[in-house]
């Protein structure tokens, strides 16, 4: 039996479904890619910008990237909206424990200019 690839998002999410998670998921099925997701942000946003962020606690996110870690098959994984500097050394920590092939993607102001990343953090 093929082994179906498996890839993993860590990212924001878009109730409008246009980007974050939600837009990433649709994209692995596109491709035929078994999509799993580690949430870093609940967003409300629109099509007009973006309402509210709320970070999800550095523990949990941790948590959900273990996980996975130990359950599935990881062959490639992507980073999009990580928001702080403290999010971004908890991911780093975990992805060294991972070979998959790593695909990041900055996400640093929504469509609509605002802004989704620390400035600090920025240049982390």
């Amino acid at each position: 039996m093929k082994q179906i690839p498996c890839a993993l998002t860590i990212a924001g999410t878009d109730p409008s479904g246009g980007a974050g998670i939600q837009a990433d998921l649709k994209t692995f099925q596109e491709l035929a890619v078994y999509g799993m997701s580690v949430i870093t942000s609940v967003v409300a946003q629109n099509t007009t910008g973006v309402q509210n962020v709320h970070h999800i606690p550095i523990e949990m996110i941790k948590e959900q990237m273990q996980s996975v870690f130990s359950d599935m098959p990881l062959h490639s994984l992507k980073t999009g909206m990580i928001a702080n500097e403290s999010m971004m050394r908890v991911i780093v920590e975990q992805l060294s424990k991972t070979d998959a092939y790593y695909v990041m993607d900055p996400v640093m102001v929504a469509t609509s200019g605002d802004p989704l990343i620390a400035e600090e953090a920025r240049d982390f």
